[in-house]
């Protein structure tokens, strides 16, 4: 692929659109909270890529994951340039209030990411229990299971988004998990 968009073959970027487009929109979207934004995100990451494919380096990974980290990294740059920054006295609580939005749209990104890219197993397993609200032993019949089966895969499921949202510099738990102090 990325010899293609090298050639300037339209043909490739036209088959990297079809399969990366709705991840890069709805990154850019989940993190913007803005149609046209994410619109706007789509076309700059793909006219970026056709621009610049010597840029993706296969040794760093997937393009898939190239693809995403561009979205991201755009979207946080749109989100700091809409935001602004702030003068005075309450510049310290916009910088903060900025960054903690930068933060919490990065974990949605990520988590979306990752349960985009589980296997069909387990994100059929987090939809029944969290979307259609289904006991595990009810997901073990949708899902055709045993339930210590689909309980495992809710488990594996729980154990892969954890990761979306890091953990803070003190190692506890992130905010609105486990005891509060």
């Amino acid at each position: 692929m990325q010899q293609r968009l090298a050639r300037g073959e339209a043909a490739a970027l036209g088959e990297l659109y079809d399969r990366f487009a709705p991840l890069v929109h709805s990154q850019a979207h989940r993190m913007l909270d803005d149609e046209e934004a994410a619109d706007l995100v789509t076309r700059e990451v793909f006219g970026y890529v056709w621009e610049n494919p010597d840029a993706y380096d296969p040794k760093q990974g997937p393009m898939r994951s190239w693809v995403a980290r561009l979205t991201h990294r755009r979207s946080v740059e749109r989100l700091r340039a809409t935001h602004g920054e702030a003068e005075g006295p309450d510049a310290r609580a916009h910088d903060e209030e900025l960054e903690h939005r930068v933060r919490k749209a990065t974990a949605a990104a990520r988590a979306d990411y990752i349960v985009a890219s589980m296997p069909a197993s387990l994100r059929s397993a987090l939809e029944l229990a969290y979307v259609q609200r289904r006991d595990y032993r009810q997901a073990a019949a949708d899902l055709g299971v045993t339930g210590d089966e689909a309980r495992r895969r809710l488990r594996l499921g729980l154990q892969l988004l954890s990761t979306a949202s890091p953990r803070p510099p003190d190692g506890s738990a992130p905010p609105g998990y486990g005891p509060t102090s």
